[in-house]
């Protein structure tokens, strides 16, 4: 064999390796620390774009240091299953939800009840000061993950296939409304004075059209991509549930790293869930006008009427025996 053929084989065979590699190996021989990140997120959502700020944010401040993959449509772990595989250490990153964590963390379950957050500002406030270190340190202790940020979900509002005089929870009483089928979330159809109707959110458009149901429940982003609009004539904006999604690395994968590439991390988190909280909270205000166009009409209860029935009925409940004392006045009082 000559010389040429024996490099040719040698280059070859190099390329076979790197092939051969897993992406943590490959990361590894790279020089870089591994982040894989799953999401169910679709490409267009901004809960999927921000993971592309996090990682030029990364690519910016820490040059070379980290390999990061992003997986959307829940490509590399299913909804719901991303804590456990960071326990593990099969995954980096996620965004995880208040239902995922009050599986574990039973005191966080008061951010799955209806009027605990007012807005996306009180939300911020909430979880970037001492309530949300105090819970966070819980959530790290009880999961093995680490909260970076929180990121902006989204606020429900009811959506109805007749036009209805809405201004306090008794005025929704013998509505069925739809509510996904789990106890918290019918729990909390129920709080708002409605008939709550399990019903999957396959099968809402067609029971709104039909009369199966009266009414639904998501977020405005929600009701244009599924076009509810087509089969309903009101939008009730009740605000029962701003909701949330946290940022958050496996605290293997945290403590492993050195203090300044914590501090890298974490702004670039930071980054990302301020380009999607941005940009929701701007989506959700410029559908109000685009659903008046559609033809329905807007209308706006006693959100603070609301508030309180709710809250009280939640505190009467078992779900509140579980929250920390006095963690339900220190949210109303965040300002």
């Amino acid at each position: 064999m000559n010389r040429t053929s024996a490099r040719r084989l040698l280059l070859l065979g190099a390329g076979a390796l790197v092939f051969a590699l897993s992406p943590l190996k490959l990361a590894l021989a790279q020089g870089k620390q591994l982040l894989r990140i799953s999401t169910p997120a679709v490409p267009d959502d901004w809960h999927a774009k921000m993971w592309s700020v996090f990682k030029e944010s990364l690519d910016k401040s820490a040059p070379g240091e980290f390999e990061v993959q992003i997986n959307l449509n829940a490509s590399l772990f299913k909804q719901g299953t991303e804590p456990a595989a960071m326990a593990r250490g099969n995954l980096e990153l996620a965004s995880i939800s208040a239902f995922d964590i009050a599986k574990l963390v039973p005191e966080f379950s008061i951010f799955t009840a209806g009027y605990i957050i007012r807005d996306p500002q009180h939300q911020q406030r909430v979880f970037n000061g001492p309530i949300g270190e105090e819970l966070f340190k819980l959530v790290a202790e009880k999961m093995d993950v680490t909260v970076l940020a929180t990121a902006y979900l989204g606020t429900r509002q009811l959506n109805l296939r007749e036009l209805r005089t809405v201004r306090t929870p008794a005025d929704l009483k013998g509505v069925k409304l739809r509510m996904p089928g789990t106890r918290e979330w019918l729990f909390l159809g129920e709080a708002l004075g409605a008939t709550a109707t399990p019903l999957a959110f396959g099968e809402v458009y067609l029971g709104l059209k039909t009369g199966t149901i009266d009414g639904q429940d998501n977020p405005l982003p929600s009701v244009r991509a599924a076009k509810f609009y087509e089969v309903t004539k009101q939008l009730v904006l009740t605000q029962h549930l701003v909701d949330s999604l946290f940022i958050a690395i496996a605290t293997k994968s945290w403590n492993a790293m050195p203090e300044a590439q914590r501090a890298k991390l974490k702004a670039a988190a930071q980054a990302g869930a301020a380009f999607n909280n941005e940009n929701r909270v701007k989506e959700e205000g410029q559908l109000v006008d685009f659903f008046k166009q559609q033809g329905l009409q807007v209308s706006t209860p006693d959100v603070e009427a609301f508030r309180k029935t709710v809250q009280a009925v939640y505190g009467a409940s078992d779900m509140a025996k579980t929250w920390p004392k006095g963690l339900l006045e220190r949210i109303n009082a965040t300002k």
